[in-house]
């Protein structure tokens, strides 16, 4: 989610001040997307989305309700709706390009040169003003925070200490609530604050410097964009984030000074108020992404003149689809150790199509997409210097030398 992180435990929680919660056996807890009634079609690389269309029928099945519980319904109908509108507007777009339904017409070619000089000349031209860099791990794996799913190094692939009946139960809110203790270790081990920004975020920083980033989207929850000084109205965490949490059952807030403390003392965190459990605001599986996420998707990306995708295998869903939101003329640069995102090549020789689902790598009619394969980190320091910005780049990491006392 995915997304540093931290956190541990060992104790028991109190559900109302009584008996501890069973662990289900693995057949209660099915793996996202394996199906069973509380699967969910969309969900994050350490969360989800799920479908705002069952919320009525999730809501049906409660017998009784008390004044209080109707108001906290409409609130949490409001959300939805929220969210609903946001979700079918970002799918609608996704079919529309996918089946190429979009009335695109003659696509204005933007770069002069499909490559990463012709990227580079746009940005320096000053016409490029609303960038939106889309993030995943591999931005942060330099600062030594595993991504998810790298064979051998990847989070998953190194959980076997936990016990899990799957790998992903880790971040699934319907194993956390019975058995929160995996969690809360992993998390101890990756909390944000132990951890430093990486060279992609502070180039991320430098667009914001320069006057052109119009937002962030981050699948990451380790928090390393506002540790290199991003404002928070510039950053989507479409995952969540550890810099609030929430008592799963009466939503009481704590803060991040407050869960840190529980997490280091191994303490399970559980609510002052109803002592319920209290989960950090990252988006488990199944669980919906904030409704921020949806509110400014559909704002940001028709303004979006750049692209930049840096770090992520664009294979989790929703998040993925947002490539296919920006402008059918606005040009995207993928910087990745491989091609990511990429249209069905067969789809790309047979139609060549402008306007498509994915990025248009091969396609012979590509005008837009370029890709800078590599590190992540690399490739953000090739662009800075082919940009001219170097100075002005170590400088937002370098601390200021000391003034050299001189002899009277």
């Amino acid at each position: 989610m995915a997304d540093s992180q931290a956190a541990a435990t060992e104790a028991a929680v109190a559900g109302e001040a009584a008996a501890p919660v069973k662990a289900p056996a693995e057949t209660d807890t099915p793996k996202p997307g394996e199906g069973g009634t509380k699967s969910k079609e969309f969900e994050g690389a350490i969360g989800g989305i799920r479908d705002p269309s069952n919320v009525e029928e999730e809501e049906s099945d409660e017998e009784e309700y008390d004044d209080e519980d109707l108001e906290d319904d409409d609130e949490d109908e409001d959300e939805d709706d929220e969210d609903h509108e946001g979700f079918m507007s970002m799918l609608q777009n996704f079919i529309m390009n996918k089946l190429d339904l979009s009335d695109h017409g003659e696509v204005e070619k933007v770069l002069e040169e499909v490559t990463v000089e012709g990227v580079v000349k746009y940005i320096n031209s000053g016409k490029c003003k609303n960038v939106i860099t889309m993030a995943g791990a591999g931005i942060s794996t330099s600062a030594g925070i595993p991504d998810f799913r790298s064979p051998g190094t990847g989070l998953y692939n190194n959980l076997e200490k936990y016990n899990l009946p799957f790998p992903e139960a880790i971040f699934d809110i319907e194993f956390f609530k019975s058995n929160p203790k995996p969690f809360f270790v992993l998390a101890k081990d990756l909390y944000p604050g132990a951890f430093n920004p990486t060279p992609s975020h502070w180039f991320i920083r430098l667009l914001h410097e320069k006057g052109i980033l119009l937002r962030h989207y981050t699948q990451n929850i380790d928090t390393l964009e506002h540790i290199a000084g991003l404002p928070a109205e510039k950053v989507v965490e479409a995952h969540g984030t550890f810099r609030t949490s929430h008592c799963i059952a009466c939503r009481k807030e704590y803060s991040q000074d407050w869960m840190k403390e529980e997490i280091l003392k191994d303490n399970i965190p559980t609510c002052e108020e109803c002592s319920g459990l209290v989960k950090p605001d990252i988006v488990f599986f199944r669980e919906s992404l904030p409704t921020r996420f949806f509110q400014l998707m559909q704002t940001d990306f028709p303004k979006c003149d750049l692209l930049l995708i840096l770090g992520t295998s664009l294979t989790v869903q929703p998040f993925a689809m947002l490539i296919n939101n920006v402008p059918s003329s606005c040009p995207r640069l993928l910087i990745n150790r491989e091609k990511a995102g990429a249209m069905d090549p067969m789809m790309a020789m047979l139609q060549g199509m402008l306007s498509s689902s994915g990025l248009a790598l091969d396609s012979p009619r590509n005008i837009r997409d370029v890709a800078l394969l590599g590190d992540c980190d690399e490739g953000c320091a090739k662009l800075v210097d082919m940009l001219g910005w170097k100075e002005d780049y170590e400088k937002l990491f370098t601390p200021p030398k000391k003034a050299e006392k001189t002899e009277e």
